[in-house]
């Protein structure tokens, strides 16, 4: 970042900040009553397109492995997701929704809709493709190709070196 940052921009930083913090409070609400939280139903989200081992769960949806692990144990208490040790490598799980995580997931995903604004003068297409401009200008080490949490009509599978799956992909490439 530079020392003569825009005021424009600056201006922006913050109401984006604003903007984040209404939408999660906005989500929290509307996640209590099927209590679920943000990150509850982001774990869940990942899960979608099929099993993960929980490290490859944690990378898709950037967060480290152990904190994912505090939400999988809530996950599977409530019977969302079962956590199978794998034969070839003990010390990992693949991790997968039950009938109840899709049933909660699609519950979950209706309550987060009604969450948001729905104000027709809002142009969501320009607005997501600004915001994925502004976070894959953010540093760091991620892997650019991925947005993280990007919404399900987004999701796919794909298979790089090595043959792992990823269920990732950028929010700006187009639906297919």
């Amino acid at each position: 970042m530079t020392s003569n940052l825009d005021p424009d921009a600056r201006t922006s930083y913050r109401l984006i900040t604003v903007a984040a913090r209404m939408v999660q409070r906005r989500q929290d609400d509307a996640l209590a009553h099927l209590g679920l939280t943000r990150a509850a139903v982001i774990a869940l989200e990942g899960l979608a397109g099929g099993p993960l081992n929980q490290e490859r769960l944690a990378e898709a949806i950037r967060v480290q492995s152990q904190t994912l692990g505090r939400v999988l144990i809530r996950l599977e208490s409530a019977g969302h997701i079962t956590r199978t040790r794998q034969s070839a490598d003990r010390r990992q799980f693949k991790v997968e929704l039950t009938e109840s995580g899709q049933a909660v997931l699609e519950a979950a995903r209706r309550a987060e809709i009604n969450a948001y604004p729905d104000d027709p003068n809002i142009s969501w297409k320009v607005l997501r493709e600004e915001l994925t401009k502004f976070v894959n200008a953010l540093p760091g080490d991620r892997d650019q190709s991925v947005l993280p949490f990007a919404a399900p009509e987004h999701r796919t599978v794909r298979r790089p070196q090595g043959g792992r799956a990823s269920n990732l992909r950028g929010a700006d490439q187009p639906r297919q």
